[in-house]
C-alpha cells in the first residue's frame, strides 16, 4: 500500500487510499497499530484513510495510533484537505467536503500550505464538570464536538505548571480516564498568555500521551475559554509544541458554533508499504 505521511503543527498522520477498495480484506485496526509504531511502520499519531462518500469530496476513515477508531481529527482534516486538492480529488478548493463519523466537515486552501477546517459544532457543553484525580477534584470544561462527538476535557493551568510536563502527564492520565467523562476524553492544558493568546497541550486519547498539536483539542479549548468569560473576542491563537494554530468561532446563546481551526501544513514523506 502507498501511503503520504503529514503533519499539522507537527501532529502527524499516515494517509492512504481505499477510493477503489485498495485496501480490501484489511483489518485497518491492525494496519493502524503497525504503521503508526516507529517499530514497525513509518510512526505517526494516527492514520486517515480515504473513502468514497455520496455526500462529499471524500470520505475520511480515521484510527489513532493504537488502532482505535476516532470520530473526526482536526489537524488530520486539514491534511486531508491539502491531499485531496494537490491529488486532484477536490471539485473546488474553497468548499472541500470531508465526511467523518462526526459529520461532515468543510474545508478550504488559503495558501499552499495553509488550511482551515470548520470543526464540527459541539453536541455537549459542561462548562463545570467536577473530575477526581492524583487526589484532588479538577473543575473541567467538557465538550463533545459533532454527533457522535470527540470528547474534550479542557483544564485551566498557570504558567508553571504547564511546564511541568510529568506532572501534567500523569495527570492527564488519570482525568483521559475519569468515570467523569463515559467515552474517555482528550485532556487539554491551557495557559492564557495575553489578549487572546493561549499556550496549550493535550494528552490525547488513543495516543495515550502528549501530542505536539491537537486541532479539536484547540476548538474545545476556544469555546470552552470564551464561553467561561477568559477569552472575549476572535480569532484566537493557540501555541501548542508544534506550532500556532489559530481559531475562530461564533456564540449562540449559550453554545458555540461554526469554529474555524487555521494553522499550517507539511508533506513529510510519500513511501509504499
Amino acid at each position: 500500500m502507498r501511503y503520504t505521511k503529514m503533519h499539522g503543527a507537527g501532529n502527524s498522520f499516515l494517509l492512504t487510499e481505499n477510493l477503489r477498495g485498495e485496501l480490501r480484506g484489511e483489518d485497518l485496526s491492525v494496519l493502524a497499530l503497525r504503521l503508526c509504531s516507529p517499530e514497525t511502520g513509518p510512526g505517526a499519531d494516527g492514520m486517515i484513510v480515504l473513502v468514497p462518500a455520496e455526500d462529499a469530496d471524500f470520505g475520511m476513515l480515521f484510527l489513532n495510533s493504537d488502532g482505535s477508531r476516532g470520530e473526526m481529527c482536526g489537524n488530520g482534516s486539514r491534511c486531508l484537505a491539502r491531499y485531496g486538492v494537490e491529488h486532484g480529488l477536490v471539485r473546488d478548493a474553497e468548499q472541500i467536503r470531508i465526511r467523518a463519523e462526526a459529520g461532515l466537515v468543510t474545508a478550504r486552501r488559503i495558501t499552499d500550505e495553509r488550511y482551515e477546517v470548520r470543526l464540527n459544532d459541539p453536541s455537549v457543553i459542561d462548562l463545570h464538570r467536577p473530575a477526581e484525580a492524583l487526589g484532588r477534584i479538577y473543575d473541567c470544561a467538557y465538550t463533545e464536538l459533532g454527533d457522535p462527538g470527540i470528547p474534550h476535557a479542557v483544564l485551566e493551568v498557570s504558567a508553571e505548571e504547564l511546564s511541568a510536563l510529568d506532572v501534567l502527564r500523569r495527570l492527564g492520565r488519570e482525568l483521559r480516564h475519569s468515570p467523569a467523562f463515559p467515552k474517555g476524553a482528550n485532556v487539554s492544558f491551557a495557559c492564557l498568555t495575553g489578549g487572546q493568546r493561549v499556550r496549550a497541550i493535550t494528552y490525547e486519547r488513543g495516543v495515550e500521551d502528549f501530542t505536539l498539536a491537537c486541532g479539536t483539542g484547540c476548538g474545545a479549548i476556544a469555546a470552552s475559554l470564551l464561553l467561561r468569560g477568559r477569552l472575549t473576542d476572535c480569532p484566537i491563537s493557540i501555541e501548542m509544541p508544534g506550532g500556532l494554530l489559530s481559531v475562530s468561532l461564533r456564540r449562540d446563546g449559550t453554545g458555540v458554533r461554526d469554529i474555524l481551526l487555521t494553522g499550517p501544513t507539511a508533506v513529510v514523506e510519500e513511501g509504499e508499504f
